[in-house]
């Protein structure tokens, strides 16, 4: 399945717009993450067990949306972006969310 975040695709055309798509997660990280993190964070720099964490969830938000994307017949995902928000302290929902389309080759 494509996926793009772009509105076209060079080389193919919209066959058909089937509609919004989007997959969901919502994770949190175990206490032994949280203190390695807050460890990390006294001395600065990146927290890779944060990092780690969102791209694990971005890819998991991603392959959610393909399967319902697929579910719904479409062959593409169009103008495909990310949101997060925070859910409590503890908590961090990612989605990825976007246009399904079918597209063709241009003839």
């Amino acid at each position: 399945m494509l996926v793009a975040t772009t509105e076209n695709v060079p080389g193919q055309r919209r066959k058909q717009t089937i509609g919004q798509v989007f997959g969901v997660v919502v994770r949190s990280r175990g206490i032994g993450g949280n203190i390695m993190a807050g460890l990390r964070s006294i001395v600065g720099g990146e927290i890779h067990e944060y990092t780690q964490l969102l791209e694990e969830t971005r890819r998991q938000a991603i392959d959610r949306m393909v399967k319902n994307a697929t579910t719904m017949g479409a062959n593409a995902v169009v103008m495909m972006r990310f949101d997060s928000s925070e859910i409590g302290q503890t908590m961090s929902e990612i989605v990825a969310y976007g246009t399904a389309v079918i597209l063709e080759p241009e003839s």
